[in-house]
């Protein structure tokens, strides 16, 4: 354990969590800031970085954001938030920003990929090179790890627009303003009040057709991702499956099935809920200040 506890800000689309932390085990503060006009949100976040360097100081910055980012460090742009929806963050600096009042290693990636980070160092992904964290809530992000690193390219990953087949006799709205049938638009919790149109969430049971949707189309995302990278497990979570637990169960079984033993998929537990729990989006940019300060001492 290093002398100085790490700071993590994980940037999320409605708040954010600020956390000051040795690990899962040792977290000294957690602070959460609601996520508004960018100048009112990345001042808030200064200020509680501000006071905790006088209190105790820390010796590197996590910050993981949803997006699309700018993940290249050799761009300008990089630590910005791309074209995004959320009015008024295209274009918004917000790494080198919050960084820069202080001489200490950074890390920047996105949320999901923090996330997934977080699982590898500390819970399902622990002993993995390749692995998967998939969050289902407002949208639909994948945290894809290929041996040991974050997915890279020309971006991050974007797999929630992934398109896939719908369900026979789905002819349902999508949630996605895009694509008629991607996994965010029939899976997310927007997609899933697109579906169901007047009839609120919380009315409907298990047995509602719209979960057939739901998990049949993170099923098929599972799919992809075995058939392409890998991955040697898959944890999911994220609000819909945690307000909606009888989900989980039924992907393992679904993916199999898709598969139709072509390729060989791992033993059960293979789709797993993450060990973290809520806690893995917090966590998820202290695992990557640790891995920018591991790197600076190397």
């Amino acid at each position: 354990m290093y002398a100085l506890p790490v700071a993590g800000i994980e940037l999320g689309g409605t708040k954010c969590v600020l956390t000051l932390a040795h690990g899962p085990d040792t977290i000294l503060a957690q602070e959460t800031v609601p996520t508004e006009a960018p100048e009112d949100t990345l001042s808030a976040l200064a200020a509680v970085l501000a006071r905790w360097w006088a209190d105790t100081g820390f010796a590197a910055l996590g910050i993981a954001s949803f997006g699309p980012v700018c993940l290249d460090p050799a761009k300008a742009q990089f630590g910005h938030i791309l074209t995004t929806s959320k009015p008024g963050w295209s274009g918004t600096d917000v790494a080198r920003r919050l960084v820069a009042p202080y001489a200490v290693p950074m890390a920047f990636d996105t949320d999901v990929n923090g996330a997934a980070l977080a699982e590898m160092r500390w819970g399902a992904g622990q002993g993995l090179r390749d692995f998967a964290y998939v969050t289902v809530g407002t949208g639909v992000g994948v945290g894809l790890v290929v041996n040991g690193l974050p997915t890279r390219g020309i971006g991050h990953c974007e797999m929630g627009h992934i398109r896939v087949p719908r369900l026979p006799g789905d002819t349902a709205p999508s949630g996605c303003p895009f694509h008629d049938d991607c996994i965010e638009g029939l899976a997310s919790g927007t997609g899933i009040r697109a579906a169901l149109g007047d009839q609120p969430v919380a009315s409907v049971g298990p047995e509602h057709p719209v979960w057939d949707r739901v998990a049949s189309a993170v099923a098929l995302l599972c799919h992809t991702m075995v058939a392409t990278t890998g991955p040697q497990r898959i944890a999911i979570g994220g609000g819909v499956l945690q307000r909606q637990p009888h989900l989980l169960a039924r992907i393992d079984p679904l993916l199999r099935a898709s598969i139709a033993g072509y390729l060989e998929v791992p033993q059960a537990p293979y789709v797993v809920a993450p060990a973290l729990g809520d806690q893995a989006g917090p966590l998820g940019p202290i695992a990557m200040a640790l891995q920018a300060l591991a790197a600076g001492a190397a």
